[in-house]
Parts: C-alpha cells; sequence; structure tokens
C-alpha cells in the first residue's frame, strides 16, 4: 500500500535521507523529529521536509554536533548553543 500524497515510510525516508532505519529511530525517540503523521495503524509518515531536516541531523552530528546540541538548536535556536539562558 502506497502513502497518500508525497508522504513515505519510515524506511523510505532513511533511504531518502541516507541513513538507517535505526538512526531515524533514535532521532524520533529523543526528540530531534516528529513524523508528518501517524496513520490508525500507526504507521510513521514523513514529507520532503522532514527528509531535509533528517539530512542536515546528519550532516550537523557528522560535523562533531552531538545530538542533544542539535536538539536544542532546533527547539530554541543558536543562542542556547553559546550558553545564554533564556528568561
Amino acid at each position: 500500500m502506497k502513502p497518500k500524497g508525497d508522504l513515505v515510510s519510515i524506511g523510505d525516508a532513511a533511504k531518502k535521507a541516507g541513513i538507517s532505519r535505526q538512526s531515524l529511530q533514535y532521532y524520533l525517540m529523543v526528540g530531534l523529529l516528529e513524523p508528518v503523521e501517524i496513520t490508525s495503524t500507526g504507521r510513521r509518515l514523513f514529507d520532503r521536509k522532514t527528509i531535509e531536516k533528517i539530512r542536515l541531523i546528519k550532516k550537523l552530528n557528522d560535523s562533531g554536533y552531538p545530538l542533544r546540541a542539535i536538539r536544542e538548536l532546533f527547539m530554541h535556536g543558536p543562542d542556547d548553543l553559546k550558553g545564554s539562558k533564556r528568561e
């Protein structure tokens, strides 16, 4: 069964982004990503924008950024990476 529109399954998203399915599952588990849609059967679906975000996460991580710092960047912006605190 082919996903509707341009949405793809977790395996296809991982393949298109150039990472393993297990890595993508880990990104989901630690809160780096969320699926665009979850079907009634629990299937997680991803769009092109999310696949680009996965590629960015991989590039940042390959460049030496820990996943925790990448998550903070996505959640709060670059100020938090410099050690400043939001009030």
